[in-house]
């Protein structure tokens, strides 16, 4: 291949939405790809081996799935998983948090081993080295959780291997002043019949950005100006985890595993702000220092038994201790705010489900799943040396959930072409909020009838389409439902009135569910060589949404002045729709007119348009919080012939937008733009060298609040790349 391939690369993933009139959409699948005869169905063990690529993980799978293995968790030297994520279709990540198809926070459901992840956990501080693959999920099933309105993130940790492993990888980040040092060591091991993978990470970050803040006010004669402020804000920290996992094969029907998982990390955050002139009003935000440690600590015991052919047992059960240490402090010279936050978070959980072949087409599963979880939470805050709030200060709120679930399900072949997936998931919810005067009770239950079809329009399933027709859910988070009052901080004083642009901030122990009746249509291309396109349809209608609503607060013996408040509220019903597009595969075979068949160069490409109507805002822009209007994906990676050296690049593109939060209030986010770029160089067949830049040319974000009287209320950053070398070998 010529040098200028790479260029002519990127010119075509964007025009990737449309099928080329030379590219080999006819091409026939490979012996031993296709339909597999129904004759002896049984339930074996699935093994996830190197000869099984994701295109074919993905095919077989009987609802609509995405699979990434090593290949995707590698490309790019990332030291977490969120920035794995942020990369893949129809994903990205806010605060650390996935988000599919443009929705916000909880619609996403994410799992660790197909079991709900603990609340706690950070994907932005694991490490893809911990990880065997990600699985992502259109819609729900009934063997998981139906807390899956956008869809879920299945994250499959480390398997215990069969045989030795030594994997070290060190390396090096850089955002500012010096580089930070990370570490990740696996130890794999088999002992007779018990095989053991004991991974562990250590890492450091430090980074910085800057921030500016407008509101509109009054300079020192009382005449209207915009009051600004510009500053600095540093985070840094160290933390490590680990993903131990021991399987003990028994026999060749039945093992028993223990997956453990534990976090800690420590963190600063530092603040810093200069005024851009001298305001009689509004009140500007204060320095402040902030410091925490979290940690997360979770095992779970799972037992499979194969008893025939055609019946198998799995039973699983888990506990989970998550604890979180907060220390905040403004720097106000005459009222210094000092807040102290402890929090934990504990659960159990229990699982089981039983197999069963009838006939040689269907195969039907049983099974329960049961959940308690608590939360409790410790908050003391100061003004100037005294308590803010006497009444609530040292007081413990607590949260309780039980969750009981059973469900059914039926895979059924009805002939080489036609597949179809029954299944019925019934969950009851109970919670309990305590408190001062805020004890309260709550129950709910979501009945989920979930049907899946597959229609492979030819025996050898190069093409086929799926539909899916589901009910899911999005439960209350337990810190939504504390009914603890917390004051605004720029508004210390309970006997000051504060404004609504900064209200203070309560739970409701009141709320229940967000209920979605979901439709998802797509077709999906499979060539011979591993390269795929599909596009995808999507239809919710939700119900009961919940969305933060700020109010205006009669006085009372809490706080004695009006003052607005901010609290989370089933609002009204809303629906979104949309359509993904998803090209992939080495460029030889998508346009075999432009590319030899052996260029070893591969694209990908995504592109995603949403919309979505809430019905209680007037439009326009009555969308769900954060779904952006569209968003696209492009990215290639090349390996070099004369040396051996792999490079690549990635961009992503999300354009400005509005969001009509309620008739009042609205918020405008500015562009997003991120290009990461990664090169390799395999020094040997076991020691490599990767370098990967994260976030090249940023663009500065901004979002900006706006009242219906005109009072607005924006915030900037400015951030910088971030630029990783690592060191990878197999000892």
């Amino acid at each position: 291949m010529k040098t200028h391939a790479i260029a002519r690369a990127c010119a075509l993933v964007c025009l990737t939405v449309a099928l080329p009139a030379g590219s080999a959409w006819a091409q026939e699948t490979p012996p031993g790809m296709g339909n597999e005869p129904a004759a002896g169905r049984r339930l074996d063990r699935v093994e996830i081996t190197g000869r099984t690529n994701d295109s074919d993980l993905r095919r077989r799978a009987p609802v609509a799935k995405q699979v990434y293995g090593r290949e995707e968790l590698d490309r790019y030297g990332d030291t977490s998983v969120a920035d794995v994520l942020k990369r893949l279709p129809g994903v990205n990540v806010a605060d650390g948090a996935p988000r599919m198809r443009g929705l916000g926070s909880g619609y996403t459901l994410i799992l660790i081993n197909g079991d709900p992840a603990p609340p706690g956990f950070k994907l932005d501080q694991l490490d893809p080295a911990q990880v065997e693959r990600i699985e992502v999920t259109k819609g729900p099933s009934a063997d998981q959780s139906a807390q899956a309105v956008a869809g879920a993130i299945n994250i499959i940790l480390k398997e215990a291997p069969r045989v030795s492993q030594r994997d070290l990888r060190i390396g090096a980040g850089y955002n500012i002043n010096h580089p930070v040092p990370s570490a990740t060591f696996t130890f794999g091991e088999r002992f007779g019949p018990v095989s053991l993978s004991v991974p562990v990470s250590a890492f450091q970050w430090l980074q910085e950005m800057r921030t500016s803040t407008e509101r509109n006010g009054t300079d020192l004669n009382d005449q209207p100006v915009v009051a600004a402020q510009h500053g600095k804000m540093r985070n840094w920290g160290h933390a490590f985890n680990s993903a131990p996992r021991a399987t003990w094969k028994i026999s060749d029907d039945e093992s028993v595993s223990l997956q453990g998982f534990a976090q800690k990390g420590w963190w600063n955050n530092s603040v810093r702000l200069v005024p851009d002139g001298q305001y009689k009003t509004p009140r500007l935000d204060d320095d402040s220092d902030n410091q925490g440690v979290w940690q997360m600590l979770r095992a779970n015991l799972q037992w499979n038994n194969r008893f025939s052919e055609t019946q198998k047992w799995e039973l699983k059960a888990g506990v989970q201790d998550a604890k979180n240490h907060i220390e905040n402090h403004t720097l106000n010279a005459v009222a210094p705010v000092d807040a102290l936050i402890d929090s934990r978070d504990r659960s159990l959980t229990q699982a089981g489900k039983y197999s069963q072949i009838l006939g040689d087409e269907h195969t039907v599963t049983l099974g329960w799943d049961f959940e308690f979880r608590k939360r409790d939470e410790i908050r003391d805050t100061t003004v100037a040396g005294g308590e803010q709030l006497p009444a609530l200060n040292g007081e413990n709120f607590g949260a309780r959930i039980r969750r009981q679930a059973f469900f059914i399900q039926d895979e059924w072949e009805i002939n080489p072409q036609w597949s179809t997936y029954f299944g019925l998931r019934h969950e009851r919810i109970v919670t309990t909020s305590r408190g001062v005067a805020t004890d309260a009770r709550n129950s709910s239950s979501v009945l989920s009838p979930l049907w899946h079809l597959t229609y492979k329009l030819d025996p050898k399933a190069r093409d086929m389409i799926r539909a899916s027709l589901t009910r899911s859910y999005k439960a209350p988070e337990l810190t939504q439902m504390l009914g603890r009052y917390t004051l605004n901080s720029k508004f210390p004083d309970p006997a000051q009135a504060n404004d609504e642009l900064n209200p203070d901030r309560v739970g409701n122990p009141g709320l229940k569910p967000e209920l979605a009746t979901g439709l998802d249509i797509a077709y999906e291309k499979y060539l011979s060589g591993g390269s795929l396109f599909s596009v995808g349809l999507f239809h919710r209608n939700i119900s009961q949404l919940i969305r933060n609503v700020v109010t205006l607060d009669p006085a009372s013996a809490l706080v004695p002045v009006p003052r607005y408040v901010i609290r989370p509220t089933n609002f009204s019903s809303a629906t979104t729709s949309g359509i993904e597009l998803e090209l992939k595969g080495r460029a030889g075979e998508l346009f075999p007119s432009l590319f030899e068949a052996r260029t070893p160069l591969n694209l990908r490409s995504s592109f995603s348009v949403y919309r979505s109507r809430v019905k209680a805002v007037s439009g326009p822009d009555n969308r769900l919080d954060q779904q952006q209007p569209w968003t696209a994906n492009l990215g290639f990676d090349y390996r070099f012939s004369g040396v051996p050296v792999t490079t690549g690049a990635n961009l992503n593109y999300t354009p400005v937008y509005t969001v009509r939060q309620t008739d009042r209030q609205q918020v405008e986010f500015s562009r997003n733009r991120g290009l990461d770029v990664f090169a390799q160089w395999m020094v040997s067949p076991k020691t490599s060298v990767r370098f990967s830049a994260n976030n090249l040319f940023p663009l500065d974000a901004r979002a900006e609040t706006t009242l219906a009287n005109g009072d607005y209320y924006a915030t900037g950053r400015s951030l910088k790349p971030w630029f990783q070398l690592n060191l990878e070998m197999k000892l």
